[in-house]
């Protein structure tokens, strides 16, 4: 029986920059950074507050020749935060792209894109 999602692939054109984007724009830390010797390196990251579930860089061109069948599109992604404003504020002064603020039935929520223009959602949950 699955108990919880793990680990979520992300594959990015440029794994330096999507750490950068990730730590320095949107707060995550590195859980760690692995290489296994042979040009395949994994960055581990997550939400700073000890979260479940974390997102995994991989390097889209490697992959994509190593399993061609792979799917290599972005997820897409619902984060959560307890602050809306505050996350909307903080991503709006290190240019991060953001949409608008919509009420949903569920809750609040907006949209937000990494620095390779990959979408991401964020909901406020109390």
């Amino acid at each position: 029986m699955i108990t919880q999602v793990g680990q979520i692939m992300l594959y990015v054109n440029n794994q330096e920059e999507s750490v950068k984007f990730w730590t320095e724009k949107a707060g995550f830390i590195v859980l760690s950074d692995q290489d296994n010797g042979q040009g395949m390196r994994w960055i581990e990251l997550a939400p700073s507050n000890g979260a479940q579930t974390s997102i995994v860089l991989h390097n889209k061109d490697l992959i994509a020749k190593m399993q061609p069948e792979l799917n290599l599109g972005t997820p897409s992604l619902m984060f959560f935060t307890e602050n809306l404003d505050q996350l909307y504020k903080n991503l709006t002064d290190n240019n991060v792209t953001v949409g608008e603020i919509i009420t949903m039935p569920s809750g609040r929520v907006f949209n937000f894109a990494d620095d390779e223009k990959n979408y991401f959602a964020v909901m406020e949950k109390n």
